[in-house]
């Protein structure tokens, strides 16, 4: 109760609302010649000084911590930190972060992670918190926007640790013959054979609609189909929706020789992907184009693959084929050996079904939790309200990540 007792009293005494906005403004102030604005930044700094040596002052044991906390964290944010540490007992070790739609929202941020994301995640990386970016995103594209943002030294620091192609492989720069790992690299050669045979032929062999309305995302291993329409738009989803048909036939074909069955193609894949999901199955529908066969009828050995393999449909955004074998868990935890955290406590945050296995995994492990924004899929927003209801705005990963930068710092008191 003294916790919660001395948080109440430092919500109630302080201007905690000034002390965070001088902080941000002190933070995030970006380079300029100008003297008079730096002049400014002078006086709100020693403005800052003067507040939390207030707080110092009236905190006689953890004073540093609570001037931090003033100048971090609201109320809420605060005391759903000292939840979260009753709670579990323990301070967030590592980062394990989807970027789309959760670090950056194209409906609020020009699909670029906001400068005050970018500050939080460097404060956990002084913290010595690692951090995983844990994306579907090709390495290229995502090595890219992270030097631009936390910059070289940050990303190549060690401590930071990049799953890609939603687990196909890991990429944790300073770790010498560990640095890339290519997960796909231990599949079999049924697997490897049949995404050979899906990728050489999923642009060559498309309808012209679909190689004018779509493109082949730079994977090294996935086969994704993306739009050349905007993201959410009518036409983009169109596209996809067609593209997902051609797919699971273009998946057929290839498991159907790999398995050596002695069967013609007969919509085997449509009929298995739509009996285990139901997004396909809507899609399928939606365009007249259920299967004439059913799912049992599959023969076996061309069933025992398509279990290997996952179909994904994200609407209007991407149709994509990859190796249920290899997902984010998996790197996630490729990840945490080559980082050596061998006891996490982990922030999940992301909003797919990809992000849910991670979830999943970290609460079964007793390994960390979850937080996902509120468009985020209705599983995963089911998942999270029944465990810690961590639940942020779009485009506000922010107030998340200051949500457990409070849990850290109200840690360090014990």
């Amino acid at each position: 109760m003294e916790r919660y007792d001395q948080l109440y009293r430092l919500y109630e005494e302080f201007d905690t609302e000034r002390l965070r906005t001088y902080q941000e403004f002190v933070d995030l102030f970006p380079p300029v010649d100008s003297p008079v604005a730096l002049e400014h930044w002078r006086s709100v700094a020693e403005e800052l000084r003067s507040l939390r040596d207030d707080v110092r002052s009236a905190y006689p044991s953890g004073g540093e911590t609570f001037a931090t906390l003033a100048s971090l964290a609201t109320r809420e944010q605060a005391f759903t930190g000292l939840d979260l540490y009753s709670t579990y007992g323990r301070d967030v070790d590592v980062l394990v972060l989807d970027v789309d739609e959760t670090l950056r929202s194209a409906g609020r941020t020009d699909n670029e992670i906001p400068r005050e994301t970018l500050h939080l995640l460097t404060r956990f990386h002084d913290a010595g918190v690692p951090i995983v970016i844990c994306t579907g995103q090709t390495l290229e594209n995502v090595k890219g926007f992270l030097i631009q943002g936390l910059g070289n030294e940050l990303v190549h620091s060690g401590d930071v640790s990049i799953v890609y192609e939603a687990g196909t492989g890991v990429f944790t720069p300073g770790h010498g013959a560990r640095t890339k790992q290519l997960l796909y690299d231990d599949l079999d050669d049924d697997i490897r054979t049949t995404f050979r045979r899906v990728r050489s032929r999923v642009l060559s062999a498309a309808p012209e609609s679909l190689r004018r309305g779509c493109h082949l995302q730079g994977n090294e291993f996935n086969v994704t189909l993306k739009p050349n329409f905007e993201t959410g738009s009518d036409r983009a989803k169109a596209v996809i929706d067609e593209g997902l048909g051609y797919l699971l036939d273009l998946l057929e074909a290839a498991v159907t020789g790999v398995a050596d069955a002695d069967v013609e193609p007969n919509g085997w894949a449509r009929a298995h992907y739509a009996a285990v999901d139901p997004e396909i199955s809507a899609v399928l529908a939606a365009r007249g184009e259920d299967p004439d066969a059913s799912a049992a009828a599959v023969p076996s050995s061309v069933a025992a693959l398509f279990d290997r393999i996952d179909v994904a449909y994200y609407a209007a955004d991407a149709a994509e084929v990859g190796s249920r074998e290899l997902n984010k868990v998996v790197g996630v935890e490729a990840a945490l050996d080559v980082l050596g955290v061998d006891d996490p406590f982990a922030l999940v945050m992301g909003d797919s079904k990809s992000d849910l296995r991670v979830m999943r995994w970290v609460e079964e492990h007793d390994a960390g939790i979850a937080a996902a924004p509120n468009h985020a899929s209705p599983d995963v927003l089911e998942h999270v309200r029944a465990t810690d209801d961590l639940v942020f705005g779009r485009g506000d990963s922010s107030e998340m990540l200051r949500t457990v930068l409070a849990l850290n710092h109200l840690a360090e008191l014990e």
